[in-house]
C-alpha cells in the first residue's frame, strides 16, 4: 500500500494538459460528460488515499490497536513516521470534508435565494426593467425548472431573431441542468487543488453546449453566434456597473466568446483525435487512480489481518 496509496494523489496533476485541449477537440456534450466523470472520480479517489494514509499511524495508538484486536504492528514503519504521516493525511482529510461541506452549503443557499418564491409570478421568463444589457439562466431547485432573466436592455440591444437565439441559449442551461456540472466541478476542486484546473474547461464547455443548443432552435449558426457577439459586446459597452446577477447564474456573454462564436462559425480546426487522444488521457488517469485506490485497499485489508493474527 506504501507506493501505491500515493498514486490517487499524484495522477490528477497528470490531467491538467489533456483537460485544456479537450473542450475544443470533443463535442461540447462528450466533453462535459468527460470532465465531469474524470474530476468526481479522481476527487472520490483522492478521499480514498487520504482515508487511507490515516490507518496505519492511527493503529499505533493503543486504543485503536485494542479496538482493532491486533496483536502486531499495522505498519512497519516507524511510529516517527508512521503518526505524523497519518496525523497529515487526517488534516488534509477533514479540511476536504469542510470545504466540500461548506461550499455545498453555500451553493445551495445561493440557489435558495436567488429562487424564493417571491421573485417572480413563477413564469419561465422574467424581463427586468433596466437599460443594461444582461440576460441569464437562474437553475432552480429540485422540482423547480429555474427561469430566464433578460433586461429590457439586452432585449433592445438584438434584433427578434437574435433574441430567440439568446432565450434558446439560456433555456439549453436550464433543461441541461449545467448548474449541477459546475457544482460538480467546484466540489471536486475543494479535493485536490490540480482538479481546479477542469472548472474553465468545463465552463467553456457547457457555454458551448447551449450555442450549439441555440442555433439548432433557431437553426442557423450564424444567427447563434452574431446573437452571443453582439449581446458580449452590448454588456461590455454598456454604461456603469452591471446589474447584479445571482451567483448560480448562467449568463450567454460568459466565458472566452470569440473562442464561442469561432466554433459555431466553423472557423476552429476540427481536431478529432487530439481529441480522443485527450479523452483517453483522462480517463486512463482515472482508471489508473481507481486501481491504485483498490489495490491500496486491497494492501491495508490484508496488513489488518496479519496484525490481527489471522495470517501469521
Amino acid at each position: 500500500m506504501i507506493y501505491a496509496v500515493w498514486i490517487p494523489l499524484l495522477v490528477p496533476f497528470l490531467v491538467v494538459p489533456a483537460a485544456r485541449r479537450l473542450a475544443d477537440a470533443l463535442s461540447p456534450v462528450q466533453a462535459v460528460r468527460v470532465l465531469a466523470g474524470t474530476g468526481v472520480g479522481l476527487a472520490l479517489c483522492t478521499v480514498l488515499a487520504l482515508a487511507l494514509l490515516v490507518v496505519p499511524g492511527a493503529g499505533r495508538l493503543s486504543a485503536v490497536a485494542a479496538a482493532g484486536e491486533f496483536v502486531h504492528p499495522l505498519t512497519a514503519a516507524a511510529p516517527a513516521v508512521a503518526v505524523p504521516l497519518s496525523v497529515a493525511a487526517l488534516a488534509l482529510l477533514l479540511g476536504c470534508a469542510a470545504a466540500v461541506t461548506g461550499a455545498a452549503r453555500r451553493h445551495w443557499a445561493q440557489l435558495h435565494r436567488a429562487t424564493r418564491p417571491e421573485q417572480g409570478d413563477g413564469s419561465e421568463l422574467a424581463v427586468l426593467r433596466d437599460t443594461r444589457p444582461d440576460a441569464y439562466a437562474l437553475p432552480g431547485r429540485p422540482g423547480s425548472p429555474g427561469r430566464i432573466v433578460v433586461t429590457t436592455g439586452m432585449l433592445h440591444a438584438l434584433e427578434p431573431v437574435e433574441r430567440d437565439a439568446l432565450l434558446a441559449h439560456e433555456r439549453a442551461h436550464l433543461t441541461g441542468r449545467h448548474h449541477l456540472y459546475l457544482a460538480a466541478a467546484e466540489l471536486s476542486a475543494r479535493c485536490h487543488p490540480a482538479l481546479r484546473a477542469l472548472r474553465e474547461p468545463m465552463g467553456y464547455a457547457l457555454e458551448r453546449c447551449a450555442d450549439e443548443a441555440a442555433a439548432h432552435a433557431v437553426g442557423d449558426r450564424r444567427v447563434a453566434a452574431r446573437a452571443i457577439g453582439r449581446a458580449a459586446l452590448a454588456a461590455r459597452t454598456a454604461g456603469g456597473t452591471s446589474p447584479p446577477r445571482p451567483a448560480p447564474a448562467l449568463a450567454a456573454a460568459a466565458g472566452p466568446v470569440p473562442r464561442r462564436v469561432a466554433a459555431l462559425l466553423g472557423r476552429t480546426a476540427e481536431r478529432p483525435r487530439i481529441g480522443l487522444v485527450a479523452a483517453a488521457a483522462l480517463i486512463a488517469c482515472l482508471v489508473v487512480s481507481g486501481a491504485a485506490a483498490l489495490d491500496a485497499t486491497h494492501d491495508l485489508h490484508s496488513s489488518i489481518e496479519a496484525a490481527q493474527g489471522e495470517n501469521p
